[in-house]
């Protein structure tokens, strides 16, 4: 249950705001659209009200109803008002200092990236002088998520519905070194990997002789919004295989450290 709105709840500010926000949040936790029964459970409110506050928030845009499966969605006026909060650039703002410190305390190369469609699309980039590495994750570079270890620890906290939703074929892989997944299942297990382990890895599928860790970044649903990640010069020669020996023990903690700095620092939450 996402939490009752209290209907009868004290009087004051603008409740009917207050229960329509609420609908809104609900239906941005969601993979996908919901009947206006579910959403009256869930937040407590009587069917009518419910429907009267779809009904408003769909005239001015920010909801949408499906007719053909008595459920509704979020409206283009919702995706306009997201669209405006990433165009402030709050989430680079308040990553880049927590990047500059986990590059400088790891002596390493760190990112922060966002999930863009099936890509990882990089917002902040700070390499240490003296690093050897080359790398192609610059800022502005968008490169294939389910290969990228930014991208799997955004996609392992995803519904299984939209990963399968952003990779629906064969064709939605892409292969830079023949280390990367090759279909959805192959995916999917490396996925249910970084959720036991709460940190994703990959070893030269980017970029061959280069290694990297990251975790996700989440937000007041306790949903990824982005990943920190750091990458170093390394290799394993099974770095391929589903049960890799590589160790990667003293990238994890800064790592962890990072996300857990930026999580708080955007008002958001670990899952439990």
């Amino acid at each position: 249950m996402t939490g009752s709105t209290n209907e009868r709840g004290p009087s004051g500010a603008a409740p009917a705001l207050r229960r329509g926000l609420a609908v809104l949040r609900l239906l941005a936790s969601r993979p996908s659209p919901v009947s206006a029964g579910a959403i009256a459970r869930d937040l407590g409110l009587a069917r009518s009200t419910t429907y009267e506050l779809l009904t408003e928030l769909a005239a001015a845009g920010f909801a949408v109803h499906l007719p053909a499966e008595r459920r509704w969605g979020l409206g283009v006026g919702a995706f306009e008002i997201g669209s405006a909060y990433l165009r402030s650039e709050p989430l680079e703002r308040l990553g880049r200092p927590v990047i500059g410190r986990l590059a400088a305390a790891a002596g390493a190369t760190a990112h922060l990236g966002v999930l863009h469609g099936a890509q990882t699309l990089y917002l902040v980039k700070e390499k240490p002088a003296g690093t050897s590495v080359t790398l192609v994750t610059d800022v502005g570079i968008r490169l294939p998520a389910a290969l990228t270890a930014t991208g799997l620890s955004i996609l392992a906290g995803l519904p299984s519905g939209q990963v399968r939703a952003l990779f629906p074929d064969h064709g939605s892989f892409v292969d830079r070194t023949g280390r990367g997944p090759a279909n959805l299942p192959d995916l999917r297990s490396r996925l249910s990997q970084v959720r036991r382990r709460g940190w994703a890895h990959e070893d030269g599928q980017i970029t061959a002789g280069a290694a990297s860790v990251a975790a996700a970044v989440f937000d007041h649903n306790s949903m990824p919004i982005a990943a920190i990640g750091i990458t170093v010069a390394h290799q394993c020669q099974d770095a391929g295989s589903a049960a890799s020996s590589c160790c990667f023990d003293a990238l994890i903690e800064p790592v962890l450290q990072a996300v857990a700095a930026l999580t708080a620092a955007i008002g958001g939450r670990k899952p439990h």
